[in-house]
């Protein structure tokens, strides 16, 4: 799946054929993708300007002169392609601008999904409301953490992963950064000190800001907008490295949380 580095990647990317644009065209190619989409797309996006592109945990959001904000989900699979050289079966949602611009979301397993909010609504819509900080943005603070965490038997890969706790964090980030704190992901989160919760926040910052940097990881069927693909993966520390050597020689370990894949080193993490 996705996860806030590809979905930063995919925002920006869009923004050089999408910002200060006019919709020509909005075309839906079927009924829904995970939710059906809104009856009023295309009458709404046709004609409007886009007039900012943004991010909230692990969606994207296109907004409109119209006061509209277009919020997609890329679900398991889903990628935005830019001027495609033909329209793919896959390919649920296409617009066009008055720059002659194409762009198609692309969802071969529709796991995602595409909403229209009223911008001065957003706040209200429902995936948003129980959403924590955002992990680059200010709210983001070992004092935030300690307080969040206060109390908790979980193991602190599991808050991470709460989108409660913080927005946005996925498997691999969490994985990579818990590593590059030296905590071991079983650790009870309540019982990190503030001074360890500190490093983990600029961990986080640091892992998400190179994965940004380098456009992403590359999973299954995820690419940048422009067909490019994420290289972030060839500076995973451990996540995806079981059995290889971690820097301080000892072997990257496996284990199975929640249905998820943990990956970590035993000598670095305590």
């Amino acid at each position: 799946m996705p996860e806030l580095p590809e979905v930063e990647t995919t925002v920006r990317g869009l923004e050089t054929p999408l910002l200060g644009h006019r919709l020509k065209r909005v075309e839906t190619r079927r009924a829904d993708l995970r939710r059906p989409f809104p009856v009023d797309l295309r009458q709404r996006m046709t004609g409007a300007t886009v007039t900012g592109l943004g991010r909230r945990a692990k969606y994207g959001l296109i907004e409109t002169d119209r006061g509209d904000v277009m919020i997609f989900h890329l679900g398991m699979s889903g990628r935005w392609r830019i001027d495609p050289s033909e329209i793919g079966m896959h390919d649920h949602l296409v617009l066009e601008t008055d720059a002659g611009r194409t762009l198609a979301l692309c969802d071969p397993r529709r796991f995602g999904s595409v909403d229209l909010v009223r911008k001065d609504e957003l706040p209200d819509f429902a995936p948003f409301k129980a959403l924590g900080p955002e992990p680059l943005g200010p709210g983001l603070t070992g004092a935030y953490l300690a307080g969040a965490l206060e109390g908790r038997a979980a193991p602190i890969k599991a808050m991470l992963l709460d989108q409660r706790i913080v927005a946005g964090l996925g498997n691999i980030y969490v994985c990579e950064a818990l590593h590059m704190t030296g905590i071991a992901p079983p650790t009870p989160a309540g019982r990190i000190a503030r001074k360890r919760l500190d490093r983990l926040v600029e961990s986080i910052r640091e892992v998400l800001g190179a994965a940004i940097e380098a456009g992403g990881s590359t999973l299954r069927d995820y690419a940048r907008p422009d067909g490019e693909l994420g290289y972030f993966a060839k500076q995973w520390l451990v996540y995806g490295r079981e059995g290889e050597a971690c820097r301080c020689g000892a072997p990257v370990l496996r284990r199975v949380d929640g249905g998820r894949s943990t990956f970590y080193c035993a000598k670095c993490q305590k």
